[in-house]
């Protein structure tokens, strides 16, 4: 086994003795020793259902190519770290040191066997200057100085891409391992709309912490690019006066709908719904209705039923016609208006329903999505199931992987 930059590690696949895929790698563990190379303890792997557990250095058979292979038995209770451990990539990748007397960040860390069931970061990845027109080297470990001192402003362009192909779940996973000051600085290096991804995947407390490290106008922003339900929810984490400020910092046509919805008690339809569900015309074709679903920044349970409705089509829209399921759009012709085969059998809800009979409504017709309308019969928008799931399981659900 050779040198191996542990940025190179995050996402490879880990596999048992029987060779089946148990999880993938996270992150490595180290304990910093001063002057001498950091001795590597193990990895973080996360197993299904999003759970991280430790993986000691010692069962490690076999580092390769787009795998790592373990002997014996995984231990999966929770990974906790240790206060003398460090997370080789969450919390070493970008920190500026010191090289010769200059200042340099951390690109990547190379770590080598030095004896049987033994391995330690020898080698650092550095960059002088700046990342367009800086020099890069790779150096001795004890050539830099700097790792133990704590950092107010750091980077995290190398972690970010680190794990670059990660689902906005397992990023926010990522996230919630780190340290509060690490977790801030790389939520706030995403771009907005990652960020929001992101955000929406946190535990509420999480959330809150992110955001008010955001400036206010960076934080507006984001909750723009958030789905309103999920702006809303957040915003009522906050005390009352923070997020009035968040709101007037909105664009108003991105605010209005935010502002409706927290209008709505959060276990009601009305506080769980969705209010920009894919709305038609009855005169728009299937082929349109299929060119709106097929948008990537929906889910699949947004994307399942078209809502129909006469004009306008921005909620609250005009009155609620009936639903285009995505299964009948794929058996019908391109041309075919919508009018003509939409399911009036299905009967909308009131913003006023209770979870329970959201829930119960759901698993009475088989559906991933149901339409909520006003006294008016104008469409409000949607509850999609995933919502109701959010709403039924423990408040700490994204933090209990055990």
């Amino acid at each position: 086994m050779d040198r191996i930059f542990v940025a190179r590690l995050a996402g490879l696949a880990v596999f048992d003795p029987a060779g089946d895929q148990i999880g993938r790698i996270r992150d490595v563990v180290v304990s910093l020793r001063g002057p001498l190379p950091p001795r590597v303890h193990g990895f973080v792997v996360e197993v299904q259902p999003r759970r991280r557990v430790f993986l000691p250095i010692t069962r490690i058979t076999s580092i390769e190519s787009g795998a790592v292979i373990f002997t014996g038995k995984l231990n999966v209770r929770r990974f906790e770290r240790r206060n003398a451990e460090t997370l080789a990539i969450g919390e070493m990748l970008d920190l500026g040191v010191q090289y010769k007397g200059e200042p340099v960040t951390v690109l990547d860390l190379a770590m080598e066997q030095t004896r049987p069931s033994d391995w330690q970061i020898v080698k650092v990845a550095i960059r002088k200057g700046t990342r367009r027109r800086g020099e890069t080297f790779v150096v001795d470990w004890d050539e830099v100085t700097g790792f133990g001192i704590t950092q107010r402003d750091q980077g995290a362009a190398n972690l970010l891409a680190a794990f670059e192909s990660l689902r906005p779940a397992d990023l926010a996973n990522m996230l919630h391992e780190l340290p509060g000051k690490r977790m801030a600085e790389v939520a706030a290096a995403l771009d907005d709309d990652r960020l929001a991804d992101v955000l929406e995947e946190l535990p509420e407390r999480d959330q809150v912490v992110v955001l008010s490290q955001l400036r206010k106008e960076r934080a507006a922003d984001v909750l723009e690019e958030m789905g309103p339900d999920d702006a809303a929810d957040l915003l009522q984490e906050l005390p009352s006066d923070q997020a009035e400020t968040l709101l007037r910092l909105m664009v108003p046509e991105e605010a209005a709908p935010v502002r409706r919805l927290l209008t709505y008690p959060e276990d009601t339809a009305g506080g769980m719904m969705t209010s920009e569900p894919v709305v038609l015309p009855p005169n728009a074709t299937v082929a349109e209705a299929l060119a709106h679903i097929r948008q990537r920044e929906l889910t699949p349970a947004v994307a399942a039923e078209v809502y129909v409705t006469r004009p306008p089509t921005e909620t609250p829209t005009g009155r609620f016609l009936g639903v285009a399921h995505f299964q009948r759009l794929l058996r019908e012709p391109p041309s075919t208006l919508l009018g003509a085969m939409i399911d009036i059998t299905l009967d909308p809800i009131r913003p006023e329903f209770s979870l329970r009979e959201v829930a119960s409504y759901l698993a009475t017709y088989n559906l991933v999505a149901i339409p909520v309308v006003d006294e008016l019969g104008r469409l409000l928008g949607a509850v999609t199931v995933d919502d109701v799931l959010d709403h039924m399981l423990p408040e700490d659900w994204r933090e209990r992987h055990d």
